[in-house]
């Protein structure tokens, strides 16, 4: 008679659970997958928040998808609008514009698959999928997982956690961790639709490049200035063992280039730039073939085995070098955000 009564408690139980609408793990991967596979598109905005340098940065983010390999993600700097980028995925390749600066490389690249993205939806699904030791719990509104991430060249962010909605199971916040799982970027999601109309232009790079979009400005005819031509030098905390061995200076005919150079343990060039407008268009952009897209701090990337190019408040930095690897160079770049004076 126990027997029986255990029983029927047990299936009673399950019972008013699934009237409740609890779901499963399982049901809940299974349905992230379901609306991945069957959507057209997708269209979100959201506001992203670093916590990786000395200050705060936040990035107001506007993200168009169509399938199959179609995306557009504007990334707007609050504090820095010359800075501010759109990531391009088209029939021609990867793109990363700087519309102010009149800017563009060229990747031929497995941008957004090779990689965790914070902000897409997919890459967000693919790694809740990919991990089978990701955790699970639910709150009244949110189905939340804890993942592994898959990031190429940064062991610093090893762990993420991600909010969707139990109702949509649309994507609302994302928290990327560092390995004492304190939360380093984080991404909120104001709005997400799936499957929406875009215009026939919206991933063509002529007019991402000529049309100000989402508050992106785009290059604007200025006068040659000494203001405009003139930057402060910053130098990298994160050094590898390395320190200052030479600084040079030369003025250019539209801005100033200055030369760093380090040696040491490991040795390496940093080479920072201002100019009134690069040469690279929409028709001509830099082809960076063996070059991967990267984030620093926010800000995109171009990493190759030896060397990182990136832009930060219209002044574009290089660095070489044929000691460092591809993390330790981000390290670099990195603390270069953070360091404003010597």
């Amino acid at each position: 008679m126990r027997k029986y009564f255990s029983l029927g408690i047990i299936t009673l139980l399950v019972l008013v659970l699934a009237a409740c609408g609890e779901k499963s793990k399982e049901d809940v991967v299974n349905k992230l997958q379901e609306n991945v596979e069957n959507m057209s598109g997708y269209q979100a905005q959201a506001t992203m928040s670093l916590q990786t340098g000395e200050e705060s940065q936040t990035f107001t983010i506007d993200i168009a998808h169509q399938k199959e390999d179609y995306y557009r993600v504007l990334l707007k700097n609050e504090n820095d609008e010359e800075g501010s980028q759109i990531i391009l995925r088209n029939d021609e390749g990867v793109f990363v514009l700087t519309p102010a600066l009149n800017k563009s490389f060229k990747f031929q690249s497995e941008w957004p698959q090779n990689s965790s993205q914070p902000y897409l939806y997919q890459s967000l699904v693919n790694d809740v999928i990919s991990d089978s030791e990701s955790s699970f719990n639910t709150t009244e509104n949110h189905y939340v997982f804890e993942t592994k991430t898959n990031y190429q060249n940064n062991n610093n962010l090893p762990y993420q956690e991600l909010y969707f909605d139990k109702k949509s199971y649309a994507p609302v916040m994302v928290k990327v961790l560092d390995k004492d799982k304190n939360p380093l970027v984080e991404v909120d999601f104001s709005q997400f639709e799936l499957d929406p109309e875009f215009a026939e232009d919206t991933f063509e790079i002529e007019n991402n490049m000529t049309s100000s979009l989402f508050g992106i400005p785009v290059m604007a005819e200025e006068e040659e200035t000494e203001s405009n031509q003139d930057f402060s030098v910053l130098y990298p905390t994160e050094k590898m063992g390395a320190e200052l061995a030479e600084s040079k200076e030369v003025n250019l005919e539209n801005g100033k280039r200055v030369t760093l150079t380090y040696e040491g343990e490991r040795h390496f060039t940093l080479v920072q730039e201002r100019v009134d407008a690069y040469p690279t268009t929409a028709a001509s952009p830099k082809t960076v073939a063996e070059a991967e897209p990267v984030s620093i701090d926010g800000t995109m990337g171009a990493l190759t085995d030896k060397s990182l190019e990136w832009t930060m408040d219209g002044v574009n930095y290089y660095l070489a070098s044929e000691e460092l690897t591809k993390e330790e160079m981000l390290e670099v770049a990195g603390s270069v955000e953070a360091q404003a004076a010597k």
